[in-house]
């Protein structure tokens, strides 16, 4: 960052042309912004958003009262609250500077001027201003970062992991739902990861990979000649999973048969290696997902309901990518960030057509589709930027989600979605994303804040 850039702004609201002169010396290494009167300083105000004010509470037209000062005061905390007021007055008027002070400046400085000790009090504020912006950065960071392993923007996931952190402690069955390449997986990592069990093992099964006959030596294990080609005894992954973490990925492909071995072992905590006798009490936190719906086969009879009470203690439904505004190219950069040093490529960003084109596809295998068209377009590109054509998609103007009917909804959908756009555009640098909306660092900051969008800008 030059320093052009890191100037900080300090409007200076006073009318005495020969104070201004001298505060133009004495400020030097700030950009000073001058006003007069009332709506002079709030045009500067709103223009040029400074951190600190210092505020002449004697101003025109009745200089010798401060009614003036003190309405520019109040309409100043009301359009910019955080910013930090300190008002000047006579050296006879302590009084309005404790009322200033009391209706929320930060403080206060009795004429005549030492520009040194003004100085001090305007340094301070700008210290503590900076401070102020910088934890709540961190804190909006904080509040909107998504779970490890987890990149959403959207509104929907970023309420999911909040979902998340609040049950992951709290010892429970939980299910997720989802379509095929949804990220139903992840989610189960990161509830194993923010619960009481991280330090212990977690462990996954696909119950629709493994064949049915071999699915309960899987989950429960073996003794040593159970079977043939049991040549030793082997723990399952129940057993494995002990203390720690057991996601089955796609419970609804389980056969009806050994729903009732799991649901016995969840009623009991025990269970029965095969070819064994022994009871070995095990304890595990059960994750399960599934893109069926269990419901529906609940009434077909090939899901047990009583199972499914089990596993569903608390469900979780993740949407489709096409669902979740604004996700699809905040993670499309995170897979092209990924790729580009797998392959050690050169390609930094996506053109316009195809940020447009991955707005505006409806992913049908969702995020692992979307892992797979980046991954393949990194390895052709042979450009900087990822194009349409690299993708393999078609820019589809008319693709893009219908806007609601309610004006106001509309504008705030739009405005996100323009505020993710510049980002991306930007590579998650702020300075380059606020110019391209054509607004200040501090709103487009302010405007990030209100949509809840997290601070991405690379350090």
């Amino acid at each position: 960052m030059t320093n052009e850039q890191s100037r900080k702004t300090l409007l200076m609201v006073e009318d005495d042309l020969g104070l201004q002169k001298q505060m133009k010396w004495c400020f030097e290494q700030y950009d000073l912004v001058f006003a007069g009167d009332h709506d002079s300083a709030i045009k500067q105000l709103r223009r040029y958003e400074p951190e600190v004010v210092t505020l002449d509470l004697g101003l025109p037209p009745d200089p010798a009262n401060a009614s003036v000062g003190l309405s520019i005061l109040e309409e100043v905390l009301k359009l910019s609250p955080e910013t930090k007021v300190i008002v000047v007055t006579g050296n006879d008027d302590k009084a309005n500077a404790i009322k200033a002070v009391g209706l929320g400046a930060y403080d206060y400085y009795q004429k005549p001027l030492d520009p040194d000790i003004l100085g001090l009090i305007v340094d301070r504020a700008f210290k503590l201003r900076e401070l102020e912006i910088e934890n709540k950065k961190l804190l909006v960071l904080k509040h909107n970062q998504p779970l490890e392993g987890v990149v959403a923007a959207s509104d929907e996931m970023l309420k999911i992991c909040r979902t998340v952190e609040k049950i992951a402690p709290a010892d429970i069955g939980t299910l997720v739902l989802g379509e095929s390449g949804t990220g139903k997986e992840v989610l189960a990592r990161a509830i194993h990861q923010l619960s009481n069990r991280s330090e212990e093992r977690f462990v996954a099964i696909n119950c629709a990979s493994i064949p049915d006959n071999l699915l309960e030596s899987e989950l429960f294990g073996y003794e040593k000649g159970a079977f043939t080609g049991a040549v030793k005894t082997t723990p399952g992954k129940i057993e494995t999973a002990h203390k720690g973490t057991l996601f089955l990925d796609e419970i609804g492909d389980m056969p009806v048969s050994l729903q009732a071995k799991l649901l016995r072992f969840l009623q009991e905590k025990t269970i029965e290696r095969i070819g064994g006798r022994d009871e070995i009490v095990v304890d595990v936190r059960i994750v399960s997902a599934t893109h069926q719906d269990l419901e529906k086969l609940i009434q077909e009879s090939l899901f047990r309901e009583d199972l499914y009470y089990r596993l569903s203690e608390f469900t979780i439904r993740i949407p489709a990518l096409r669902e979740r505004q604004g996700d699809a190219i905040v993670i499309a950069r995170a897979f092209l960030s990924r790729f580009a040093n797998q392959f050690g490529k050169s390609v930094r960003g996506f053109s316009d057509e195809a940020v447009l084109a991955i707005n505006s596809f409806p992913w049908p295998g969702n995020i692992r589709e979307l892992e797979n068209r980046v991954k393949r377009a990194v390895v052709m590109a042979d450009k900087r930027q990822i194009s349409a054509e690299d993708l393999d998609l078609k820019v589809d103007s008319g693709g893009e989600e219908q806007l609601p009917f309610n004006l106001k909804e509309a504008r705030e959908k739009m405005e996100r979605s323009l505020i993710l756009r510049a980002i991306s555009q930007a590579e998650s640098n702020i300075t380059k994303a606020s110019e391209l909306l054509g607004v200040t660092r501090p709103t487009l900051y302010s405007l990030m804040n209100k949509h809840d969008i997290a601070n991405l800008e690379e350090s």
